[in-house]
């Protein structure tokens, strides 16, 4: 993984997602507390991961993510939440509700049928980000031996209310290849979601927006890169200056400035960016804390979808 991360900073491998099932064994973040570790009955393995103990071993499916984030948006905190909402879309699948906690990471499981406020971890996150490049993952519990996490306090959570659960224990009973293919669904997701939301802008306001990839041929108009777009991240970091006549610089949008006329690449400079973010604040402030499932958006795509093929006709 570290040798794959280098050359991917470098520029000289591509990105790459590892699906992994490993043998019983603890690994211990950078935040691990050796009281946390009740009892070694397998390997220990340290690891420069975020987080504190935590167990893998069959019937888990671990996946690491070696992702450049200079090529979306470098901010580790957005990048946690987007590993979250796809575990979240990803157990949907299989009509388990997961839900994230602003004090907890990963994700939750309500299960009331053990005691007021009892919640159960189903996956778990943990990442290390260098050069901008993202090591380790995730973990989501398939149908794990659950007693192998007594030998821990996983995540360092110990309260009693809080414990550890797994699509089978949830009365849940697929495989792990059912389970991969759901994950891969949810990641492609919403890159499908991007590419028709930018193809209906383009139809909509032909003389406004492109799709076009080839500078010479967009004629102006504003791209809708879903190329580099999909995942809600961006290329080039927020505010940075491009070295352009009088140092326009790339700043983030809010919805309803896509119809406004007068935007356009230039818009922002050194000048009057500050300007901006002292009227207006900054459109990416609250990113993390609002995504959303895209179920509700998907509806209303597919009507106006259907109202652009209506017109057409």
């Amino acid at each position: 993984m570290d040798a794959r991360v280098e050359a991917i900073a470098r520029g000289a491998a591509a990105e790459l997602a590892w699906l992994i099932e490993h043998p019983p064994l603890y690994t211990a973040g950078t935040s691990a507390d050796p009281a946390d570790l009740i009892d070694a009955r397998f390997p220990v393995h340290r690891t420069g991961r975020g987080g504190q103990f935590t167990y893998h071993g069959p019937g888990q499916r671990v996946v690491y993510l070696m992702l450049d984030l200079k090529r979306r948006k470098p901010d580790i905190r957005c990048y946690v939440a987007s590993l979250e909402e796809w575990l979240i879309r990803t157990l949907r699948r299989f009509q388990v509700k997961g839900e994230r906690r602003e004090d907890r990471i990963g994700v939750w499981v309500r299960r009331p049928e053990r005691g007021a406020g009892h919640e159960d971890k189903i996956a778990a996150i943990g990442v290390r980000v260098r050069r901008f490049v993202t090591l380790h993952g995730i973990s989501l519990n398939v149908d794990p031996d659950l007693t192998h996490f007594a030998g821990i306090v996983p995540c360092g959570v110990s309260e009693p209310r809080y414990g550890i659960t797994s699509l089978f224990d949830l009365g849940v009973p697929v495989s792990m290849p059912e389970v991969d293919m759901a994950l891969r669904a949810e990641f492609e997701a919403v890159r499908e979601f991007s590419r028709a939301v930018a193809e209906l802008a383009a139809t909509r306001e032909p003389g406004l927006f492109t799709t076009e990839q080839r500078k010479a041929k967009r004629g102006g108009k504003i791209l809708i890169d879903v190329m580099r777009n999909a995942y809600a991240h961006t290329s080039v970091a927020p505010y940075s200056v491009r070295a352009r006549p009088e140092g326009p610089v790339a700043t983030p949008l809010f919805w309803e400035e896509l119809e406004d006329r007068a935007t356009h690449p230039q818009r922002w400079t050194l000048q009057t960016v500050p300007k901006r973010l002292e009227r207006d604040g900054d459109p990416w402030r609250a990113l993390a804390k609002t995504a959303r499932p895209l179920s509700a958006a998907r509806r209303v795509l597919r009507q106006a979808l259907d109202e652009a093929s209506a017109v057409s006709r």
